[in-house]
């Protein structure tokens, strides 16, 4: 048996090739993937920066923590509570301490944000002075080298306005943050709540002389007070997610591809089957024939495989550090289980498309296989049509269920990305049915055109269908993941664009990021004569939902009179103007969205309240969040000022107004279309790049079966240009007609491919407008564009190739070859 398998091997090689190159690529992309997915689960653990040398540090709890029956549960807080003085004077009488306040500042050159703070909170760093001496007065500051000399004057904007101060003092820069030093007096001017404060004294008295509400950080925890301590969790996470994502989707794009591929492979050999079993081998020989020598190319192609994913899985890991996906420190572990998981995915997936066509083989009668050897008849074995119908039914009735229960689920991204693969699959296993008739409907000009082309086409590609659906599959599959993914992602951006434009009427906006809008500026805004102002904060809230698990919420503080004026929030239930400092406004989502029905609630800075509910919004896209008064956001900034002209005031004093405001703070106005403009989907970001990552990994695959099947298909074909070549057409019009069916058959793919997006692009769409937001569907045709053109281009090199190497042979020859 090894000696036949072997023997067949080296005759089929140009079969078997094709064959081996998807399954290693198949599995060189698992591999790849679950290398760097293996790499997130654990990171290395993150020193103290900010307070290295600091030995205790008092701060505000930066979580909220709620027993529940099944244990300790516990929610990052966006806005920790500063700490008391009273608690800071206490301190102070148990050794030496620094107080700490963080504020915003942005540079005048406009190089950026850094962090303010009081210069003797320096040492907990450890900065130390490189040149000049620390600030003394008012108007003096300490910068990092590199950001200015001693003397020099330089524009800061702060949460007091916009001034120039005197740099008196420089420091060598530091990897956490970004920082600029005040003198004491000064810091407390400009942010007078205390962030935390550095005790040099016995952690057990500091714990005894703080109250509740505050976190006594000692050790490795001093690493909590740090700016974003847990940027490297949440990294994690991400890259988790994304890769787990691109894990799953290019895995089921290897994995459909290779067994399509795979199959084809052996069904091309069904003449050699039915000649084996006229020379007396039995259907059970026939099919562990097939089976050892898929297990054999299995087995090598996973292998090469591996060894593709441990060369890949470093430069992956490299261009997601490059491209800001993973944090600086990611890199590849030495692990084994994603090698054993491809390896034996990808001999498990050699052997399943082996099956059907090798029991078909071993279960006809010898002359039915030789007749069948020349037709496609179409059909499909009946074990097919029904997982293809019910994997087509079960992707329905998923979509139906999402839009009739929860529309707002379909937008989420694990949603998005996952179900359309049922859609996918269920219609690349009708593929042998489906190609027929798209292949008639795309040629029925063409093949009435003068001229035999057109004709020898349509009829072509329909008597193989086997090797027509062999070739659409991967179009097919790469296609309809581009316009899903893509068009999905860029129709909810949209839909979030649009949503956000409909509900803010005000004629100008001020914004301001984590350094929040200077209160000059919206001070001098109110002056203004026929000028409505609204100032609001974001915050968060938590909730506790079914007694077990803590979730946190987006969260706006806003005064609803002033809100009124300037925003149309989509109120389902009740009256925003309702809303005072014992109530709240959240939407539909929340599990508790009755108008009167109170609330136990965790705020932003961790106090408990029990809130009663003013109003209900709206789902939406999922941006319709909760809304505060601002007395329950204490200590947050104001990060956006809406302002909306009075009925009967002059539009453009008004814009001069504000303007001379903004230019007195720093502030910068724009109008409402500007402020839009913003809003309008951008090219960016790390959801839209792990999108184009997926996609390049599965375009590289597609071309890869791509070219092994053409190469396949056309190595097959040789008697049948032969016969052209005999029957008078000349080179040329052979090889044209060999690019115009690849050509045909990559449009058949992408056809099917497109209306499978189309599908799920309505889907979202319907789910839209069962939320009541107005969006179009948002088609990506560029990446869609490019997936046909590499696709178009591949098909027809890889079909045109072969055939004309085949032709340099003699007619007479090449039609009286054996296979």
């Amino acid at each position: 048996m090894l000696k036949l398998v072997l023997q067949g091997m080296r005759t089929r090689w140009v079969t078997l090739a094709g064959s081996f190159l998807a399954l290693a690529l198949g599995v060189g992309i698992i591999a790849t993937t679950g290398l760097a997915l293996a790499a997130t689960f654990a990171g290395p653990d993150q020193a103290p920066e900010r307070f290295a040398a600091a030995p205790v540090v008092v701060r505000g709890a930066d979580q909220v923590r709620v027993r529940t029956p099944i244990g300790l549960r516990t929610q990052k807080l966006t806005d920790p509570r500063p700490v008391p003085a009273e608690v800071a004077e206490r301190l102070a009488g148990l050794g030496r301490t620094a107080v700490d306040r963080t504020f915003p500042v942005v540079a005048g050159d406009g190089s950026g944000e850094a962090a303010g703070h009081p210069w003797p909170v320096a040492a907990a760093a450890p900065y130390r002075l490189l040149s000049g001496h620390p600030p003394a007065a008012s108007g003096e500051v300490v910068v990092a080298a590199g950001e200015g000399a001693v003397g020099d004057r330089i524009a800061l904007t702060t949460p007091a306005g916009r001034g120039r101060w005197t740099v008196t003092g420089t420091v060598r820069p530091a990897p956490v943050e970004r920082a600029v030093f005040f003198g004491e007096a000064e810091a407390a001017r400009l942010s007078p709540d205390i962030d935390a404060v550095v005790v040099h004294a016995d952690p057990a008295a500091v714990r005894a002389a703080v109250g509740p509400g505050l976190d006594v950080l000692t050790g490795d925890e001093r690493r909590r007070a740090d700016p974003d301590p847990d940027r490297d969790a949440e990294a994690l996470v991400s890259v988790n997610a994304l890769l787990g994502t691109a894990a799953g989707i290019t895995g089921f794009v290897s994995v459909f591809v290779v067994a399509s591929t795979f199959s084809f492979a052996v069904a091309q050999r069904r003449r050699e089957f039915g000649l084996l079993r006229m020379a007396g081998a039995t259907p059970g020989q026939v099919r562990r024939l097939v089976y050892a020598e898929a297990a054999l190319v299995g087995g090598l192609a996973s292998a090469a495989g591996c060894r593709l994913g441990l060369s890949g899985a470093p430069r992956l890991a490299s261009w997601m550090v490059q491209q800001g996906l993973a944090p600086r420190w990611f890199a590849i572990e030495d692990q084994n289980w994603p090698l054993h998981t491809a390896f034996w995915t990808g001999l498990a997936v050699a052997l399943a498309g082996a099956v059907a066509a090798a029991h078909r083989a071993g279960r006809v009668r010898p002359a039915e296989a030789l007749r069948d050897a020349a037709v496609d008849s179409g059909t499909m074995p009946p074990v097919r049509v029904v997982l293809g119908a019910a994997v087509l039914l079960t992707g329905a009735v998923l979509v139906v269920l999402g839009l009739v229960q929860d529309p707002a689920g379909l937008l989420k991204r694990k949603t998005y990305t996952t179900q359309p693969m049922l859609l996918i699959t269920g219609c690349a296993l009708f593929a042998p049915v489906l190609v027929r008739p798209a292949i008639r409907l795309l040629a029925w000009l063409p093949a009435r055109l003068p001229g035999a082309t057109g004709l020898l086409v349509r009829e072509n590609a329909s008597a193989g269908l086997r090797r027509t659906a062999a070739v659409a599959a991967p179009v097919l599959v790469t296609v309809a993941l581009a316009a899903s993914l893509m068009g999905t992602r860029a129709t909810i951006d949209a839909a979030k664009a649009a949503q956000a434009r409909g509900q803010v009427t005000a004629d100008f906006v001020a914004l301001g990021e984590s350094s929040g809008v200077a209160h000059e500026f919206t001070a001098l805004a109110r002056r203004v004569p026929g000028v409505r102002v609204s100032a609001s904060r974001t915050t968060s809230v938590t909730v506790l939902e079914e007694g077990t698990a803590l979730v946190r919420s987006d969260a706006r503080a806003v005064d609803p009179a002033d809100e009124a004026a300037v925003s149309a929030l989509p109120v389902v239930a009740g009256r925003l103007a309702d809303l005072d400092d014992r109530s709240i406004v959240v939407n539909e989502e929340w599990a508790v969205h009755r108008v009167g029905a109170r609330v136990r609630v965790w705020l932003g800075d961790g106090r408990e309240v029990t809130l009663r509910i003013a109003a209900v919004l709206a789902v939406g896209t999922g941006d319709n969040g909760v809304y505060l008064t601002p007395r329950n956001a204490a200590g947050v900034p104001v990060d956006r000022v809406g302002m909306a002209v009075a009925a009967g005031a002059d539009r453009q004093a008004v814009e001069r107004g504000l303007r001379a405001a903004g230019r007195a703070t720093g502030t910068e106005v724009l109008t409402r279309e500007q402020w839009a403009a913003t809003l309008a989907p951008g090219g960016g970001g790390s959801t839209r790049t792990g999108l184009l990552m997926i996609l390049a990994i599965a375009l590289v695959y597609t071309g890869i079966a791509l070219a092994g099947t053409q190469v396949m298909a056309t190595a097959d074909r040789v008697r049948d240009f032969a016969v052209l070549r005999l029957a008078g057409a000349t080179k040329a019009q052979v090889l044209r007609l060999a690019g115009a069916e690849a050509l045909a058959v990559v449009a058949v793919g992408a056809g099917l491919g497109g209306a499978v997006a189309a599908l799920n692009l309505l889907g979202v769409r319907a789910a839209l407008g069962r939320l009541d937001v107005p969006a179009a569907v948002v088609v990506p045709w560029e990446a869609v564009g490019l997936v046909v053109a590499v696709s178009a281009a591949l098909a027809v090199v890889f079909a045109v190739l072969p055939a004309r190497l085949a032709l340099r042979t003699r007619p007479v020859e090449l039609a009286g070859a054996r296979e």
